[in-house]
């Protein structure tokens, strides 16, 4: 496989980019922003559970594109975006249940619960995870990147049953960053000062390493595929 030497610095560049802001998004959380006052050190890990929920929206919401333009074009390259898309977004999705599980042990003194988000949250994991075990067992090409390719587009449904749920749910403990709940009908929650650059900035670091990832993943397939045609070839030569 070979690649054109701009994109190559670009993909190189956004590499290096990513692992700078992820750094200093890490110093940010743990040493420049401040204890919050009611939870203290134990919601720094707050930043990188927010970033990786945005990762993985970011990741499955581009899956939905990259369905759409399959069944559209019927272009391999598509089922290659989705793919890639889909793994890395399942990665970003179990660090958001890790982080939220370790935030919740000092919280609310418990691992897990089964609250309405937690819970969404988990099924939105199972649902993806549940895409590459099926899409593994399809032999057949075509088949099985239109059968890819509809899957995830209906499995974003539960991305958005995730972000819904809390908003309407008045049983919910999980706090809500921003928007009306049933609990604040008026949506005023606001983070302000470090707590608030130090959230934004986590959030944009988390989404160049979705993007990062996400095409190092695609290069990944394309050589993976590249190696599997060249050895039918060999193969069809003996």
């Amino acid at each position: 496989m070979t690649y054109s030497d701009s994109r190559t610095r670009l993909l190189r560049g956004l590499t290096i980019a990513a692992v700078v802001l992820f750094v200093i998004g890490l110093y940010l959380a743990l040493f420049w922003v401040g204890p919050e006052r009611q939870q203290g050190a134990a919601q720094r890990i707050f930043y990188v559970h927010l970033g990786s929920f945005l990762g993985s929206f970011i990741a499955f919401g581009a899956a939905v594109v990259a369905g759409i333009a399959y069944l559209r074009t019927r272009n391999p390259r598509w089922d290659t975006f989705g793919l890639a898309n889909v793994e890395v977004g399942l990665g970003m999705a179990a660090i958001t249940i890790v982080t939220g599980m370790t935030w919740a042990r000092p919280i609310w003194n418990t691992w897990w619960t089964w609250d309405p988000r937690l819970t969404s949250v988990a099924i939105m994991w199972l649902a993806y995870a549940a895409y590459l075990m099926l899409r593994s067992g399809i032999e057949d090409p075509e088949r099985r990147q239109r059968f890819a390719a509809v899957y995830g587009i209906i499995a974003f449904a539960s991305v958005l049953f995730t972000i819904i749920i809390i908003r309407v749910r008045p049983d919910t403990i999980h706090p809500v960053v921003a928007g009306p709940t049933q609990a604040d009908p008026t949506g005023s929650f606001e983070v302000a000062g470090r707590i608030r650059d130090t959230l934004f900035f986590n959030l944009f670091t988390f989404a160049v390493i979705t993007v990062v990832l996400v095409w190092h993943r695609i290069r990944l397939e394309n050589l993976i595929q590249h190696v599997m045609r060249r050895k039918l070839e060999v193969l069809s030569e003996l």
